[in-house]
C-alpha cells in the first residue's frame, strides 16, 4: 500500500482541532494498510511563536529538511501548515518536482490582523503563493471554499471531517457541579477566538471555559464570575463536554470548528454566529441556533433536544474523512485509488 509524509508545524504538545484533525487521520489510515510517517516539531529544536508561546516552531534548516523528505520515500507528502516546516518542505517539493498536497485549517491571515497591523491583502497573497503550488488544497467545507475562490485560490477540493462517537457522547458523568443551565465554550482561549463576545453575555446559570491559552488571564481578571477548569484531555475533556447545557461557540474566524460536532456527539446544542464554520457543521439540522444576537442563541438552543443533536453527530465519521483525504490525495497526483478495505471487513 501507498506511504504517506505529513509535514505540520501544529502538533504536541499543542492541543487544538488541526493536531486532533491529523493525528486521527492516520490513525485511520494506518488501519487501512497506508504506513503514515512525520515531520513536525517534535523533531527538531524549538523556539515559542512570537505572541503565542504556546506553539512551538522547530528551528529546521532547510538542509535538514531536505534529507528528511529524502529518505522517507513517501509517494503522497501532505503539507498541512504554512509555519517554518511547511515553507521548507514545499521548498524541497518544488525544487524537485515532487507533486504535494496541502490545507487550509486557519485563517491565518486575520488570527495575524489581530494581532500586528498587516494588512489582510498581503497575508492572503502569501497564502495564495504557499497552497498554489500544491496539486491539491484541501478544505473543510463550502462556505471555506468559496471565500478562498473568491480570493483567487484556484486548486481547492473539499475534505470532511470526523468525530470519536465513543469518546464524546451523552452518557459520561456530569462533573461540573455549578448552578444551571451551564453555558461554555471549549477550545484555545485566544483573542480570535472572540470570547469576550460570550462571556460579556447576560445569561442565566452559569458560564464556563473549557481551554487553555495566552488570553486567559486577561479574561480571568476581566470576568471574575466564570469558572475557568483549564485544558482537559481525553475521557475529562468528554465528561465536561457531556456536562454543558448549551456549548456557545463566539469564533467569527475558525474554518471549521472541531468542538461544535464534539458538543454535538455529546448532546450538547450550539450557539453560534452565522459565520463560516458553524453554518456548514449545523446547517438546516436544528442541532443548534445561529444568529447575530449570540444571548438570543444561546438561550434557544435550551429548547433543542440532546438527542437530536447525538443523533445528527453519528454522520461525522473520521474514518470516512480518512478515506475522503487519501482519495484527494491520489486523484491530485495522479495515482489509481485503492481499494481500500472497509474497517468491518478488516475487524
Amino acid at each position: 500500500m501507498s506511504r504517506l509524509l505529513l509535514v505540520s508545524d501544529a502538533w504536541h504538545p499543542q492541543i487544538n482541532g488541526v493536531v486532533r484533525t491529523l493525528e486521527r487521520t492516520l490513525e485511520e489510515l494506518e488501519t487501512f494498510g497506508v504506513a503514515c510517517e512525520t515531520l513536525t516539531p517534535a523533531d527538531y529544536k524549538t523556539m515559542p511563536c512570537p505572541t503565542y508561546p504556546e506553539i512551538r516552531l522547530a528551528l529546521a534548516t532547510p538542509g535538514s529538511v531536505d534529507r528528511r523528505m529524502r529518505r522517507s520515500g513517501a509517494e503522497l507528502i501532505h503539507i498541512a501548515t504554512e509555519g517554518p516546516l511547511g515553507v521548507l518542505a514545499r521548498r524541497w517539493c518544488v525544487k524537485n518536482g515532487v507533486r504535494f498536497t496541502t490545507s487550509y485549517h486557519t485563517r491565518f491571515p486575520e488570527y495575524v490582523e489581530a494581532r500586528i497591523p498587516v494588512p489582510l491583502d498581503w497575508t492572503y497573497a502569501w497564502m495564495r503563493y504557499f497552497h498554489g503550488a500544491a496539486a491539491a488544497c484541501m478544505v473543510a467545507t463550502p462556505t471555506l471554499e468559496r471565500d478562498l475562490a473568491a480570493r483567487g485560490f484556484t486548486n481547492l477540493v473539499r475534505w470532511k471531517r470526523g468525530v470519536d462517537h465513543s469518546l464524546f457522547n451523552p452518557d459520561h458523568r456530569r462533573v461540573l457541579d455549578l448552578p444551571r443551565p451551564i453555558f461554555g465554550y471549549v477550545g484555545r482561549v485566544a483573542i480570535e477566538k472572540n470570547l469576550g463576545a460570550f462571556l460579556e453575555l447576560d445569561l442565566p446559570g452559569s458560564k464556563v471555559v473549557v481551554g487553555d491559552g495566552p488570553a486567559v488571564a486577561d479574561l480571568q481578571r476581566r470576568f471574575p464570575n466564570v469558572v475557568f477548569t483549564g485544558a482537559k484531555v481525553g475521557r475529562e475533556l468528554a465528561e465536561h463536554f457531556t456536562s454543558l447545557d448549551v456549548f456557545v461557540f463566539p469564533s467569527l474566524t475558525d474554518t471549521f470548528g472541531n468542538v461544535v460536532i464534539e458538543a454535538l456527539a455529546s448532546g450538547v446544542p450550539v450557539a453560534a454566529f452565522p459565520v463560516m464554520g458553524p453554518i456548514d457543521v449545523i446547517g438546516e439540522s436544528r442541532t443548534g441556533v445561529l444568529d447575530n444576537d449570540l444571548r438570543k442563541a444561546a438561550l434557544a438552543a435550551l429548547e433543542i433536544p440532546r438527542s437530536r443533536c447525538r443523533a445528527y453527530a453519528l454522520g461525522f465519521s473520521w474514518e470516512a474523512s480518512a478515506r475522503n483525504f487519501h482519495e484527494n490525495m491520489l486523484t491530485a497526483i495522479g495515482h489509481q485509488l485503492p481499494d481500500l478495505p472497509l474497517r468491518a471487513a478488516a475487524e
